[in-house]
Formats: structure tokens, sequence, C-alpha cells
């Protein structure tokens, strides 16, 4: 039989053991012409060379097993009517850099030069199944990931939805596999915005990167002037900060695009080069590249729905948003968990459902034991404003308490802060109730919001201006917003406010996000949790 052209063996070794299990699918297929009984065990001999090597590739994974026994083995890649669904295929490959995947992860160029090196039906069908690997491969990758983030760091808790493979090739098998193709691409607009930087970021690298880095020597500041002005100037012209001029001085052209550089990386706008503001324009877009390739990634795995209104908390950017229909109608500041390991907060997203007005903390059992019984160990007054609840949720007196006779195992109570001004949940919580006990609240410490790097709590995040997010969340449901948050709060009692309507949150994670004006704004890695996905990418190789 003629072999079609560019096409590759994958596997050159002919299957010759005889599969039963794939004789029996191939007869339950084709047995009605057959005469052939399900109970029987035919040999693979009584089909043609295509079919034998075709159920016994296939066999090898039961999602493309599946597909090809519902089809009755039909070829979708290998015969002449599939032309043009080889070179959907083979196109779509073919971008696999540009999205920050791994062409060899795919092997197009070899699968392309196989089909000239395909000579009987049993290479044919081998390469059947091959294409199908691939295409399945590749559209998983697109679709939801290439990684699989619970491998990398226990604190990415996000739930990854795996496409299904009877449906993906139900969709390319039909009329319009172009379509079938396109319809692969992660759907946010952050995901395009995301590969146009990559591009100008490998131009970059291209030609040279933004030139030298700004020398050493302390802050750079309005009135200055000279070499290192300088260079400062040469590399915000070759980040695209500032426009080209031949200005010695540090005029206000510069403080602007210093400015500029200092809101794109989550550093006070002062206008002065400061060290810290230094080493953000210093670091080379090779780094910048690593974080824009896991960004995409990140995308994958939330190829979500971002239509009506969402809560969009980005722990690297140490902000809570609430965004309507893609555009951001309120931004507040936040503290996030601690950088050690068992106060990190998790990446995953849920749905809020409730918030609670004068809450009462119940101090979470790791906190109780770990923190909090070792004082009352050495002090039964200690940490005097928690209440001691047992299981049936009375107080007990701290009299009645022997907390020596405990262990952080064998302690029978929980601790509880009643509502106060005082109360480490502020006057309101945000509830999207969910495994790891995280929520959105208020909080007593406000000092800690003037700082750029706010990573101080246990795991859950605290607002800045909780008051105007509550009112952002119940404008949609009251006409008197400001009046009926202010009656809950003043009757000091604990109170939960249902929403109408629940609203998705997403505790995201990304060091690269597009702002506005289509600039990438870049954060610091706080967790390192970037670090280990782009070793994993790099491992699983990705390359810059």
């Amino acid at each position: 039989m003629p072999a079609p052209d560019h096409f590759r063996i994958v596997d050159r070794a002919a299957i010759r053991r005889p599969l039963a299990t794939a004789a029996l699918a191939l007869a339950l297929v084709l047995g009605a012409g057959t005469g052939l009984r399900a109970s029987s065990e035919p040999s693979l001999a009584v089909f043609s060379p295509f079919l034998q090597a075709l159920a016994a590739e296939a066999s090898q994974d039961e999602g493309i097993a599946a597909w090809y026994r519902q089809t009755g083995y039909r070829p979708v890649w290998t015969s002449a009517a599939d032309a043009a669904r080889r070179e959907a295929l083979f196109s779509s490959l073919a971008a696999a850099a540009d999205h920050g995947l791994p062409a060899a992860r795919y092997d197009a160029g070899g699968l392309r030069a196989a089909f000239a090196a395909a000579v009987t039906e049993a290479d044919l069908a081998r390469l059947e199944v091959a294409m199908t690997r691939a295409y399945l491969t590749w559209a998983r990758d697109l679709t939801s990931g290439m990684l699989d983030p619970k491998t990398i760091d226990q604190t990415i808790v996000r739930a990854i939805e795996r496409p299904d493979p009877l449906a993906l090739m139900a969709a390319v098998a039909g009329d319009n596999p172009e379509g079938a193709m396109a319809a692969l691409l992660p759907k946010s607009n952050a995901y395009a915005q995301l590969m146009m930087a990559k591009f100008a970021l490998e131009e970059a690298m291209a030609t040279g990167g933004w030139g030298n880095p700004v020398p050493g020597g302390g802050a750079i500041g309005p009135g200055q002037s000279g070499q290192r002005v300088v260079a400062l100037r040469d590399r915000l012209i070759a980040m695209g900060y500032l426009a080209p001029t031949a200005t010695r001085d540090y005029d206000r052209s510069i403080e602007a695009a210093v400015m500029a550089v200092q809101s794109a990386h989550g550093l006070g706008a002062d206008g002065i080069a400061n060290a810290a503001t230094l080493a953000e324009i210093n670091t080379p877009p090779e780094e910048r590249l690593k974080s824009v390739i896991v960004a995409m990634e990140r995308e994958r795995w939330m190829d979500i729905d971002r239509s009506g209104r969402i809560v969009w908390v980005n722990l690297p950017d140490m902000t809570a948003k609430i965004i309507d229909d893609g555009q951001v109608t309120l931004r507040t500041r936040s503290v996030i968990g601690r950088e050690d390991m068992d106060r990190r907060t998790p990446e995953f997203s849920d749905v809020m459902e409730h918030m609670v007005v004068n809450p009462s903390w119940g101090v979470p059992r790791s906190i109780t034991v770990k923190e909090y019984l070792p004082l009352l160990q050495r002090n039964r007054n200690a940490v005097s404003y928690l209440q001691v609840v047992d299981s049936n949720g009375r107080v007990v007196p701290r009299g009645a308490v022997n907390f020596a006779a405990y262990s952080a195992k064998t302690f029978p109570f929980s601790l509880r802060q009643p509502p106060s001004d005082g109360n480490a949940l502020g006057k309101v919580k945000f509830m999207f109730p969910n495994p790891y006990n995280i929520y959105l609240h208020d909080t007593p410490a406000k000092a800690l919001f003037a700082q750029d790097r706010r990573a101080y709590s246990h795991g859950c995040i605290r607002l800045a201006d909780p008051f105007d997010f509550a009112h952002a969340l119940l404008s949609v449901q009251s006409t008197a917003v400001e009046e009926e948050f202010n009656g809950y709060l003043k009757t000091g009692q604990e109170s939960a406010v249902k929403f109408l309507q629940t609203i998705p949150v997403h505790l995201v994670y990304f060091t690269a996000y597009p702002e506005g004006r289509g600039r990438i704004a870049y954060r610091k890695d706080v967790y390192g949790r970037d670090a280990m996905i782009w070793q994993a990418l790099a491992d699983a190789g990705v390359a810059l």
C-alpha cells in the first residue's frame, strides 16, 4: 500500500504479540459481518494488518482504545481523506514554543518525516495511534496545563479539570478540524497578553537584552546627573519605559519613567531610583521571560469563565480585587500568609456565599495547640481575650481546666474570641467555605498595610478596606448598602449576611500579569512557587 506523505514510525518494532482483548473488541465491532460470537477469542490474524496493529497499539492506552472501539477502528489521521486534519494538527503543534511548551514533547517534525517512511498497513496503524497520542497530549497541555501542580508544591491545591479524551477526539474527527484546534486555545485576554509579552522579551534577548545594568552607588533621584543617570536613562529606554532622549540629567521624564517602573513592580512610586527600584530595573529579560512562561502555564491551569462578578486575590501582588465583566471595580491591599510552609496561603478557587458582621474568631486547632496551649500551661490567665470552649460549644471557666494535663494531641477544648473592637478578624469576614479554613477578613492591625511586602498572617487574607469591600459586594442586592451594613455593625452581635448570588473567588499566584495600558506587571516570588514551576517546566524540555 503506498505510504501517505509526511508520516513517521514512532515505534519501529512491529507489534507481533496476539492480543485477545483487542481481537475481541474488533470482533464485537465487526462481528455482525463475521459471524463471531462475543464469547469467542478470535486470533488477530482474521483481521487485516491495519486493524491488527491498530487494535494492538491502541490497547496500550484505555482512552485511545475506547475511541477506536467506539468508532469501529476507523482512521482519523492516516487515510487520504484525513489530509486536512493532519495539517491542522501539524500547524497547531508548530506553535508549541509560542505557548512556552516543548515542541519535542509532541514531535511534529518526526511525525511529518515518518509519513515518507511508512511502508506497510501495520506502519500506518501504529502511526495512526501515534498521531492520536500526540494530539491528545497537545490538547491536554493547552487546555489544562502540562504540569500537575500538586506534585510541585503542596500548597497549590487548585483542582485541574482535564479534558475528556473521547470529547477531544469527537471534536477533531468532525468536519471542522481547524476549528477544533482553535477551540483548544486558552480563552483569557491575559493569556494573549502574556504571549505577546513573551514575544517581546524574546526579541529583546535576541538583540542583546536591555543593555548594561545601572551600576551601584546609592539611590539616584531628581537633581542628579552624570554617568549613572545616563546608564539609568538608557536602560529605561531599552525597557520601553522612556522615550528616546539624550538628557544626562535626572529630569521629569526620567522621574516619571522610574515611577512607572515602581508601579509595575509593586513598589512605592516616589520617583527615586533606590536600591529596590534599581534591582527591578537591572533584572534581565531572561528572568522576566521565566515569569511570563510560568504565568502562561498557570493560566492554562485556570482556563475559567471570568464573565460576571468575581473576587480575584493575587497573592504575590498582595491585593484583593472585585472584578465585574473584566473591569476592576474595587481594589484593596491585602496581607497574606507568612512565608513558612505551614502558614502560606494556598491557591484554589471556590464560591463566596456570605459574610459575617461582628465575627467571633474560632482559633484554628493548629494555632490553639502550637501557640496558645503552651502559654496557658504556663499561665492559665494568658490570652485572656480568648474563651475556652468545650465540644458542645459551651464556655468553660479557666479555673476548671488543668491545662498542664494535656498535650497538643489530647487537648479537648477550642479557643474563641468573641466579637469586639480588638477581634483578630476585625468587624467583618467574607466566607467561601473550604477545607483549608481560608477566608477574607478585616483586621485591627492596620499598620501592616503601609508596607510593600505584606506576608504576616496565618494563611487568611486580611483586607485594608473591608467595609468598602462589603459595600461593593452588597451593592447588587441592596439600594441602601451603607445603612444596612451599619445596622448590622451597631448591634455588636455576630450576624451572617447571605449573598443572593454567590461569587466565584480565585486565590491565585501570578508574579507576571497584564496590567492597564498593555504593560506586564511583575512581583516577587514570595513563596518560591514560581521557581519550582519553572524548574519543572525546564525539566520537561521548556527552554528560553
